[in-house]
Formats: structure tokens, sequence, C-alpha cells
């Protein structure tokens, strides 16, 4: 090998060492691209469906478990939230502006929709509402029998919102079933001739 190959050589590894340019060019372009963010929305998304299972955990028994609408446009304000926080703390991840700008823009967009959606009860109608309304009040009757309770006087209002609960649960549960089968007693001709029943006590334990 010549002397001037030699010192060819040198020059081009020291100008390598000195300027990786090229290399900083190269992981601009791969951070700004499209996967990292098709992972970030995926990381939203997986987010947003545990979260929405998770508004059920308190729920008395698994049973009292229904669809509501209402905890569905919730999970939608909080996983906006979350998009727009989450980015924040990464910006250093995800360096396309473009892309960031869309991102916070549609999540304002979907917080406010949503968040409207949740406040006006626009689309909840008797049975959605009851079906939102039954999981809400196993909530109620979880917290009021398990709290350790000290005053007297409020131990009887916790016994007295497990009874009232129950109670309003089966009535709700019995109105659903009715107006599956009957369609909604909209007339108070309808309603007095589809009384609901009295219910009593429920056995916790089926």
């Amino acid at each position: 090998m010549s002397a001037d190959t030699v010192s060819a050589s040198t020059v081009t590894d020291r100008v390598d060492r000195e300027d990786p340019g090229d290399d900083h060019d190269a992981t601009d372009r791969h951070d700004t691209g499209g996967a990292p963010y098709w992972r970030f929305a995926a990381m939203i998304a997986t987010s947003m469906t545990a979260m929405f299972a998770l508004t059920y955990a308190n729920s008395y028994r698994l049973a009292d478990v229904r669809w509501s609408e209402t905890r569905f446009y919730m999970t939608f304000v909080m996983g906006a939230a979350m998009a727009v926080i989450m980015l924040g703390f990464m910006l250093g991840m995800y360096r396309n502006r473009r892309v960031n700008a869309l991102i916070v823009a549609g999540s304002i967009v979907v917080f406010s929709v949503a968040l409207w959606l949740v406040r006006s009860q626009t689309t909840v109608g008797d049975e959605s509402y009851m079906r939102a309304m039954i999981p809400h009040h196993s909530i109620a009757i979880l917290t009021s029998s398990r709290a350790d309770f000290d005053d007297l006087r409020v131990r009887d209002l916790a016994t007295a919102i497990i009874d009232a609960q129950k109670r309003e649960i089966e009535e709700m549960n019995w109105l659903l079933d009715d107006i599956a089968e009957n369609g909604p007693a909209s007339t108070r001709a309808d309603a007095d001739a589809r009384p609901v029943p009295e219910f009593g006590p429920r056995d916790d334990d089926d």
C-alpha cells in the first residue's frame, strides 16, 4: 500500500469522526418518519381501551356492568388530553412539527366534541340512561358497603343509600326488559297500565 493511499484513508477517517452529520441526518429522517407516530397512536388507543374497561372496576357486581355512552365519551376526553400531554413530554422523539400540530389540533377537536356530548347528554335516551345508571348505582353500593364508618348517622345514611340503589337497579333492569318487549310508555295512560313493580331487598349473593 502506497503512502498516498494510507494518508488519504487517515484523512477520511478523521473527517468521519469530526463531522458525523450524515449519521445525524439519517437519524433525523428516521425520527420524523411515520413509524413512531403509528406507535404513538397505538399507545393512545390501547390506553383509552384500558381506561374505559377500568372505569367498571369498582362496580359492586359483575352483573351490574352495562354499556355507558357517557363513560365512552369520557374515554375520548381523557384520551385527547393524554395525547397532548404525552406528546409534550416526548417532543424529542416526535420531531415532525406538522404532524405534531395536527395531533394537537385533532386532540382539541376530539376533546371539545366529547366533552360537549358528556355534558349535553344529547345522545342519551331512556335505555342508554338506565344502562349507564346501573353501574353508577353499583359503585355507590360498593363504597357505601365497604367504607369504615365511625359515626352511626353516616352508617345509617350509607345503609339507606345501599337499599335505595339496590331497589333502583332492580327497577331499571325491569324497565329495560319492559321497554324492549313493549316499547316506551310515552303517555300517562301507558305508564299507569304498566307500573313498575315494588322490589324488595336484593340478594347480594346472586
